[in-house]
């Protein structure tokens, strides 16, 4: 309930209404916040119990992911809660706490009499005041019309044309624009085709899935020759981070998914200040046989580095790859026996390994030579 203190009634019942409402309000406000701080200490316990011995090796994001669910309820409490605020003067004008790139669009609110209310004066301006909400315009489809006009010549009789544009998918309806958007949607926002079929179905454009996977396998023919580069630029170097993480992958007639792997190699020479930009290339299997790194790395010489998968150890046989240990994974055993048994080794182990991290932190971005000698 707002409440303009420079406004009060003179009214007994009204002030007595006012008095049995900010009563009940008093109520509700009490246990709104009750139950927030039990949603609170849910969310807690969750962290400890649930993260406690993963939350190092996870980021912030996964973190807030699993907690989104949790906030709702929180936030669906607290816009319950009575307004009992005393309208005072700002003190300050409002900051713009948006981006300042987005274009804006004035909404202008006037009053609808230029008098006053309470005397019939003239009004006049002194200032205004300006707030700022975020909208979202929804993406529209839209129809290109490729207009040729024909010219015959009267002389010769021949016909004359522009030629028509290629096309980035033989025969197809999609422009560039539109396939670079379904590829984002897929690969970088995880939106299935089949589900992108149904939001273009929102829109009025009847698109099948088949048609939409026919758009991507066009497309990625097209990005090849930038995988190639990028795979040289990668692999042209002396010193490789290598990875790999499972992934679910569809298994038609099963009626379940199977586990594909995605491997990753990346270089990235800034924490030695080094000329070349860092770069990181994906490649698809469908298993994590010891020769599917093999065949990614066949080209490759010097130091790799990796995790404890017995599969890269084969990589080493040639002699012309070494293999360097992941601190962090070598770090993780020793945090986990730690977290079960309380292991003063354990923590002696952690401890050195934070004055190692500390050192590194210390030295990046310098120099190959500026950091050995440290």
């Amino acid at each position: 309930m707002d409440i303009d203190l420079a406004a009060l009634p003179d009214n007994v019942e009204t002030l007595q209404r006012m008095v049995r409402t900010l009563a009940t309000e008093r109520v509700n406000l009490a246990e709104a916040q009750a139950e927030i701080e039990r949603l609170r200490l849910i969310v807690q316990k969750l962290q400890r119990s649930q993260f406690g011995r993963r939350a190092e090796r996870l980021d912030d994001d996964q973190l807030l992911f699993g907690f989104e669910d949790l906030h709702a309820p929180i936030a669906r409490v607290e816009a319950t809660l009575p307004s009992t605020t005393v309208k005072t003067p700002r003190s300050r004008p409002d900051r713009p706490s948006l981006p300042a790139h987005l274009p804006r669009e004035d909404m202008r609110l006037d009053l609808e009499h230029q008098a006053c209310p309470c005397c019939g004066g003239e009004l006049h301006v002194i200032g205004e005041t300006v707030s700022e909400m975020l909208d979202h315009v929804p993406a529209r489809l839209r129809v290109i019309r490729i207009c040729r006009p024909r010219y015959g010549c009267r002389a010769c009789g021949t016909i004359h044309q522009a030629p028509a544009p290629e096309r980035p998918i033989a025969k197809g309806l999609a422009s560039p624009g539109l396939l670079a958007h379904v590829l984002v949607a897929k690969y970088c926002d995880h939106l299935p085709l089949y589900r992108q079929s149904q939001i273009f179905a929102r829109h009025g454009v009847e698109i099948d899935r088949s048609t939409l996977a026919n758009w991507v396998g066009g497309a990625c023919w097209w990005l090849e020759p930038l995988q190639a580069r990028l795979a040289a630029h990668v692999f042209g170097s002396t010193k490789l981070f290598a990875d790999d993480t499972p992934i679910p992958v569809l298994d038609p007639g099963r009626g379940r998914t199977k586990t594909g792997r995605l491997w990753v190699y990346a270089r990235d020479d800034r924490p030695w200040s080094g000329p070349e930009p860092p770069a990181a290339v994906y490649f698809y299997s469908p298993d994590r046989k010891a020769e599917r790194p093999a065949a990614h790395l066949r080209d490759f010489r010097g130091v790799l580095q990796v995790d404890g998968y017995a599969g890269f150890e084969r990589l080493t046989a040639p002699g012309g790859i070494v293999l360097a240990a992941c601190w962090a994974h070598a770090r993780r055993k020793f945090y986990d026996l730690h977290e079960a048994t309380g292991s003063p080794i354990a923590a002696e182990a952690l401890r050195r390994i934070a004055e190692l991290y500390a050192i590194e932190r210390s030295i990046q971005g310098r120099t190959a030579d500026a950091r050995r000698h440290v």
